[in-house]
């Protein structure tokens, strides 16, 4: 039995079991609620992370939609970059290939141009080679020449005789000139006097000096000296003896050498020997020094020929006095002649300016002016 407001129940009063069955409900539903509240009060953490997360999510979805986008728009740039690049590449390389193709032609070009070159460089060098042995053959028949003394003697002979030609006039020296005594000088230079004609004579001492420089000791070149000296010595004193006569020649003559070395070797180690043709007045000259010496005597004659000709000169002076004398009268004619025409030319301009006045007024109709009321239509005549 239960007692409920002072009321017994029974235990299976329906009344009982209805509100044993509704507090039943009621606990459960009390215990629900608060365990629904505490599982409300520990669920909203869990909602909040998950919204938090939910959020997280979303967001996530929306950078990966923008990282989707940017993907596709670098893809896109990354594509336009390629291409470009691609055709960079190419032009590049189209670049390289032409400027290689031009390199190669040029390079073959100058190759070419250089082998060229090369060959017309060998052809000269075969040209000069052969040159030189054709001039090693002629300097062989030179030594040939000159081991001989005649032939040596008629090589300097060739060389005076070609220097004196260029020198002076074809009429003022002799080759090959016989003296009174008999002996032939190989050139007679035709100078007037003082100090009249001078011989020239060429001599060449070869042996003399190709020993002394061939000398190896000191006794070799002092026995080459001695025998270049008495050489030397030996032509002085015979030009001096057949080329220099007195009232015939000049007081001097000249020795020529026709080897600059032998002279240089002369001046610089024989001194002595200088001086004494010096003394003996036979001056001893060289190709280059007998060209001077020849101009100064090319000199000496055109002088000679001009006080020659000096009376001609003042003949064609006085000639040429007399021409300008009469040029002078005859442009004082032609300057009378001009004044008068002057004169003439201003009477014929006065002249002009009154027939050009009158006929002005006739044609103005001006007749009272030109002589009064009866004046006659054309105006007597007035004396200029």
């Amino acid at each position: 039995m239960i007692t409920l407001g002072g009321v017994q129940y029974a235990w299976n009063d329906p009344l009982v079991l209805i509100a044993a069955g509704a507090l039943v409900v009621a606990v459960v539903l009390l215990l629900t609620l608060r365990a629904a509240a505490r599982s409300a009060r520990m669920a909203e953490p869990l909602l909040r992370q998950m919204e938090w997360m939910g959020n997280r999510v979303q967001s996530l979805s929306e950078g990966q939609e923008r990282l989707a986008g940017g993907l596709h728009h670098v893809s896109e740039a990354a594509a336009v970059g390629q291409s470009s690049m691609l055709k960079l590449m190419e032009q590049r390389l189209a670049d390289v290939q032409r400027q290689m193709t031009e390199a190669l032609h040029g390079t073959s070009t100058r190759t070419a141009r250089s082998l060229g070159e090369l060959q017309q460089r060998l052809e000269t060098i075969d040209r000069a080679q052969a040159n030189i042995e054709k001039l090693s053959g002629n300097v062989l028949s030179l030594q040939d020449i000159l081991s001989n003394k005649q032939t040596r003697g008629a090589f300097g002979e060739i060389q005076l005789n070609d220097i004196v030609q260029k020198a002076l006039p074809s009429d003022s020296f002799t080759m090959q000139a016989t003296l009174s005594n008999g002996r032939r000088a190989d050139c007679l230079v035709h100078l007037p006097k003082p100090p009249g004609p001078i011989v020239i004579d060429a001599k060449f001492p070869l042996e003399a000096y190709e020993a002394l420089r061939r000398a190896e000791t000191p006794a070799q070149a002092q026995e080459a000296q001695r025998l270049l000296r008495a050489a030397v010595r030996a032509h002085i004193k015979a030009i001096s003896e057949k080329y220099i006569l007195e009232g015939e020649t000049a007081d001097g003559a000249l020795m020529f050498l026709p080897s600059e070395a032998v002279y240089a070797e002369l001046h610089a180690n024989f001194p002595d020997v200088v001086r004494e043709g010096f003394a003996a007045k036979v001056w001893i000259v060289s190709p280059t020094t007998c060209m001077a010496t020849l101009n100064t005597m090319r000199a000496v004659l055109k002088d000679a020929r001009m006080r020659e000709q000096a009376g001609a000169i003042r003949k064609e002076l006085a000639l040429l006095y007399a021409d300008v004398e009469r040029l002078g009268a005859r442009v004082e004619n032609l300057d009378r002649h001009f004044g008068q025409a002057v004169k003439d030319v201003e009477e014929i301009k006065i002249s002009t300016e009154k027939a050009t006045k009158r006929a002005r007024r006739l044609d103005n109709f001006d007749f009272e002016e030109i002589g009064g009321p009866a004046a006659p239509l054309i105006a007597p005549r007035v004396a200029e």
